[in-house]
């Protein structure tokens, strides 16, 4: 079962200071995942377990760029991603993983499709990046 989440170890290692979305910053990455793995809120770092296979599809994902570096809108701090695609694939994917490829591959979000999702040059549209939408809110 995959569970869409911020999970909660980025939570902690948010307030220790070891997650640098600014320019300049670390790396992240986004992985995808079939409907039999088991993703939430106590996933810590990625693993290839579980994950998708399938022509144009290379473990560990693809590289994400922020969209805009930390901002705010009134009381509510948030960042964004660029959408991501793998142009020339043929894949089912559930879910995905975002996380630190800088960090020892630790955890950042689960996204939940609500069903399998199967495309050719599947692409990941991410929310538009404000305070009410933005992929990652501090609110």
């Amino acid at each position: 079962m995959i569970s869409q989440t911020q999970t909660t170890s980025f939570k902690v290692e948010l307030l220790s200071g070891i997650h640098n979305f600014s320019a300049g910053g670390d790396t992240f990455k986004i992985a995808l995942y079939t409907a039999n793995d088991s993703l939430g809120e106590t996933t810590t770092t990625y693993t290839s377990v579980g994950e998708v296979s399938g022509v144009g599809y290379t473990a560990g994902g693809r590289a994400l760029s922020v969209s805009n570096y930390p901002a705010s809108s009134g009381t509510t701090a948030f960042i964004s991603f660029a959408d991501v695609n793998w142009p020339g694939s043929i894949l089912t994917a559930r879910g995905a993983l975002i996380y630190n490829s800088s960090k020892a591959n630790r955890s950042v979000a689960v996204l939940d499709f609500g069903s399998d999702k199967t495309a050719t040059s599947f692409t990941i549209t991410f929310p538009l990046a404000d305070s009410n939408n933005a992929i990652i809110r501090i609110t």
